[in-house]
């Protein structure tokens, strides 16, 4: 039980952000290649987890 909870809070950052990107940016990014489309992807999701989200929803399930 003490490993789902991190595994918990960072599908719930993680899933919602990532359909939020693919909703705003989806069109621009089908248009790219794969790998630029992941690396657009990472290079935006990565830092925005690590100092936004994750931070924010470890506060609220403490």
């Amino acid at each position: 039980m003490k490993k789902l909870k991190p595994l918990l809070i960072i599908w719930i950052a993680i899933y919602p952000a990532i359909t939020g990107i693919l909703l705003v940016f989806g069109d621009i990014l089908n248009q790219l290649p794969v790998t630029i489309r992941t690396l657009v992807l990472t290079l935006i999701l990565v830092p925005l987890m690590v100092y936004v989200l994750v931070p924010f929803w470890t506060k609220v399930f403490k």
